[in-house]
């Protein structure tokens, strides 16, 4: 990538952060080990806004602008009303382990993907499934056998959903059915070493991709070409494209760990950069 310029910071010492999404002219994210939903205003103060007890992680918003949040150790999809968070759905039956993040479609309609084991207790690998969750809470799963299916994305057209399997090394897309169904599984792109976490999507229809164990954010676009790539000091956990432009890459960078270290070392960190190309689609 060529930018004489580093990356800033937009904000440090958090415990472990995830989801970073611009919505309002705001970045919002989670921070999983404090359980608060937050965003940056334009002055650069983080403002919390929501306390979430099973820890939040994927973000996203209906048609009529209320915040959906993926509760994760519960299992649930929750929404913010004016009175305070409520249920959606609670997906224990359909997720064997920690639901994860979460992108939610311009009909209100939220794919949420989950660990399918536990991660933190090193347990063995094992496939699990993309949920579907309607307004009205009804719940069913969309697609099965992926590994540790994570960030999503919808092109800006709704027409495909480019998930990322972060155990598989790739990045796999499905077409959307009218009904929010998936089907036409295809691989999008191999990443080789890296092992993608958060995805963005842009103008272009290449996908930034944040690799934890590469510590590297890279520009892929279809078939595996990589483009750009930036090397970050920690993992590199998820990334967002925002400001007034869309064309502000903001790099969340963290370390995989339990809650107790995460809250003792506070490596969470969120860097921006400008890139050429703008942020297009969803999240």
């Amino acid at each position: 990538m060529k930018n004489s310029l580093p990356p800033r910071v937009v904000v440090d010492g958090l415990a472990f952060a995830e989801a970073p999404r611009w919505h309002d002219d705001r970045l919002w994210f989670s921070d999983f080990y404090t359980h608060k939903v937050s965003y940056v205003g334009a002055d650069g103060q983080v403002v919390a806004v929501l306390d979430v007890p099973g820890q939040p992680s994927g973000l996203g918003w209906l048609p009529d602008g209320r915040l959906l949040v993926v509760s994760m150790t519960d299992r649930r999809l929750l929404r913010q009303d004016p009175g305070g968070l409520v249920t959606v759905a609670d997906l224990s039956k359909h997720a064997p382990f920690h639901c994860n993040d979460m992108v939610v479609d311009r009909h209100g309609r939220a794919y949420i993907g989950n660990f399918g084991f536990d991660l933190i207790g090193k347990a063995p690998v094992q496939p699990t499934v993309i949920l579907l969750v309607t307004q009205d809470g009804q719940a069913r799963v969309v697609a099965d056998d992926l590994l540790f299916p994570n960030g999503c994305v919808i092109t800006p057209d709704g027409s495909t959903l480019i998930v990322a399997e972060t155990f598989a090394k790739r990045l796999t897309a499905f077409s959307i059915a009218e009904d929010g169904s998936l089907f036409d599984r295809r691989v999008w792109a191999d990443l080789g070493d890296a092992s993608p976490d958060g995805i963005c999507l842009d103008a272009e229809g290449a996908i930034w991709v944040a690799s934890p164990p590469t510590s590297a954010f890279l520009r892929v676009r279809e078939g595996g070409n990589i483009t750009d790539l930036i090397s970050v000091n920690n993992q590199a956990i998820a990334c967002a494209l925002g400001g007034p432009n869309r064309r502000t890459l903001y790099m969340v960078t963290g370390r995989v760990s339990d809650e107790e270290k995460s809250l003792e070392r506070r490596l969470g960190r969120i860097e921006a950069i400008q890139v050429e190309v703008p942020g297009a689609g969803l999240p």
